[in-house]
């Protein structure tokens, strides 16, 4: 169906709007629109992930299921003169991302539309972040893990927010299978960050 977040071309109407936010002390602007994640502005998840990810100066990061851009743009705040990539699925998300950073005067971001890691395969990362697409289902969010392990530099880290009752400790037991350990490093009302480390 191309009315979900997770379709390539969505099909509802444009509902522009534009949510004035603070981002890791960072005064922040997004337009959204209908068809995309989260549309009335960022969501709980996300904001959890955004306060509990360590970045480095010069870190080369992964966002993977951008949506409209909040957790890579503020990453791309976070690490200077690093480079935030932002892949999704959905070309309006990836339109909005690519306006948001503008919006923003974030010049060191790349947006790419791509059905999982197919536009970014040939690259190698620090640190990959996501709030994986729990509607897609868990075989999607599996491969996430799986694939993004591969992009990942030896000593590079995934961080991933995921609701307890969407599938958390089926996602850390999968985590675990394939980085061999996984801390929580926080909760939140539900939501379970995870670091992984390569």
């Amino acid at each position: 169906m191309s009315g979900h977040y997770y379709s390539k071309t969505p099909e509802v109407n444009h509902n522009r709007q534009t949510h004035p936010d603070s981002l890791r002390g960072y005064p922040m602007k997004f337009v959204t629109d209908a068809g995309v994640f989260s549309k009335t502005g960022v969501d709980y998840g996300s904001r959890v992930l955004i306060e509990a990810m360590v970045l480095q100066e010069g870190d080369r990061v992964l966002d993977v299921g951008c949506g409209y851009g909040p957790i890579g743009l503020t990453a791309a705040k976070l690490v200077g003169s690093g480079h935030v990539t932002m892949i999704d699925i959905n070309e309006r998300a990836i339109e909005l991302t690519k306006e948001n950073a503008r919006l923003n005067g974030i010049a060191n971001i790349t947006a790419v539309q791509s059905d999982l890691f197919e536009g970014v395969r040939s690259e190698r990362f620090n640190v990959l972040l996501t709030n994986p697409p729990i509607r897609a289902g868990k075989a999607v969010v599996h491969r996430i893990f799986e694939q993004g392990y591969e992009l990942l530099e030896a000593g590079g880290s995934m961080w991933v927010v995921i609701q307890k009752k969407q599938g958390a400790h089926s996602a850390m037991d999968k985590l675990e299978a394939i980085f061999g350990e996984v801390e929580e490093v926080t909760k939140d009302k539900g939501y379970r960050i995870l670091r992984a480390q390569k």
